[in-house]
């Protein structure tokens, strides 16, 4: 039995009363058993304390291949064949040596929890999903992986694409994705989609209108088809940059049916605002999910970090902190309760949309936590502050050390 003191922090409800917290086997205790004293006692010099990250939609099989394509347009259909093109190229342990690299940076980022959208066509087989598994057994000291396993070239316009599909499913992933504006018949593969969720009892993460032109909106059949196989809070669609151009009346009742629904939303802003408004000479659009608009509706949002140096985004540090910064900017939300807000959009708000058991800071909860030197939860998104050091079920899994200023005469 392994018990853990820490003291001399603060928490997020109370930033500025210094407390302690208890470990034992990995998860909060409100006391030690027998009274017994911790074996470990950690000083964490009344930094902030804070649950752990979690990324909800997220890339490794394709990160960090720029060096392979070549950007002339930025738009999302060039992204999808220059990637293609360089997918054919992708080797089993290309794939985990790139998306170890994307992973240990989310690490020291402060994430503990991701979930990790994978290709599956007849192209690339299961060579991207063989690594992301390896990954997940070999990084789970330090984050929780899950696997959305998903068809980025089509369902029913790519015949064999189905059968990749279950067997990832029937071999270790746990979430079935979907990417409707890749086939013919959008609608068909949404449905397709919610027959193969209901068959292997899967949750569904959906990349959707990924646009800025409400025409074609496939949101509706999402909803009906949610209703109508009783997928309720187990139902999460991403992008949706189409909901930043409806007119208030007509997003309202589309917000309204989303969280009648259940059906979740994740922004990505670092990729959507890359990708869209590329056809406006001014007055370009902020093509980002509205989250706060939604969450006053009642719908579960997350925002995270979608790709990391590849065609969709060539940039990134897999820094949810950053992405929530970013999100502030665009939906202009400065005040210290909604700079904590979209600190929830990364943590608590993406907990719940994966459904993860035991998450926080109370007894009961995963010790799981990172430490930061900020003096409030939104001082953490509005100062970009960088974790100090994270743990894992209370063993720690990196160090940062804090800049030091040379002042002139000091050696």
């Amino acid at each position: 039995m392994t018990s853990i003191r820490f003291h001399n922090l603060r928490l997020p409800d109370q930033p500025q009363v210094v407390t302690e917290l208890r470990v034992e086997q990995g998860k909060f205790v409100e006391e030690f058993r027998h009274d017994a004293p911790p074996e470990t006692d950690i000083d964490l010099r009344g930094n902030l304390v804070l649950p752990g990250l979690i990324e909800t939609h997220i890339h490794l099989d394709k990160a960090c291949i720029l060096d392979r394509c070549t950007l002339k347009q930025g738009t999302l259909e060039e992204a999808v064949a220059t990637t293609s093109a360089a997918k054919a190229n992708f080797t089993e342990e290309d794939v985990y040596r790139r998306g170890a690299d994307l992973i240990e940076q989310a690490i020291t980022q402060g994430t503990t929890h991701m979930r990790t959208h994978v290709e599956l066509d007849p192209g690339i087989g299961l060579t991207g999903f063989q690594a992301i598994r390896r990954l997940q057994r070999d990084y789970a000291w330090a984050i929780g992986l899950e696997i959305c396993v998903f068809p980025q070239e089509g369902l029913l316009n790519n015949p064999g694409t189905e059968a990749l599909l279950c067997q990832a499913l029937e071999g270790g992933a746990t979430v079935l994705g979907g990417c409707p504006y890749t086939d013919n018949d959008p609608a068909g593969q949404i449905q397709r989609l919610f027959a193969l969720a209901e068959r292997y009892n899967c949750d569904l993460d959906m990349h959707l209108d990924f646009d800025l032109s409400p025409d074609g909106m496939t949101i509706p059949e999402v909803i009906r088809c949610t209703h109508k196989y009783g997928w309720q809070n187990r139902v999460t669609i991403g992008h949706v940059t189409q909901l930043s151009a409806l007119p208030p009346e007509v997003f309202q009742e589309i917000a309204q049916n989303l969280a009648d629904a259940g059906v979740q939303v994740t922004a990505l802003p670092s990729t959507d605002l890359f990708l869209t408004g590329r056809d406006a000479t001014h007055n370009i659009p902020r093509g980002v999910a509205p989250l706060p608009r939604l969450h006053a509706c009642g719908v579960t949002c997350s925002l995270s970090t979608n790709n990391v140096g590849n065609p969709f985004t060539p940039f990134g540090d897999a820094s949810l902190i950053r992405q929530a910064n970013l999100l502030a900017n665009v939906c202009h939300q400065g005040t210290p309760k909604e700079l904590t807000q979209c600190l929830d959009w990364i943590s608590h708000a993406s907990a719940k949309m994966l459904g993860l058991k035991n998450y926080g800071l109370t007894p009961g909860c995963h010790s799981d936590f990172l430490v930061v030197d900020a003096p409030t939860p939104a001082d953490v998104i509005a100062r970009l502050v960088q974790p100090l050091m994270a743990f894992k079920r209370g063993r720690q899994t990196f160090v940062r050390e804090p800049a030091t200023l040379l002042r002139p005469g000091i050696r």
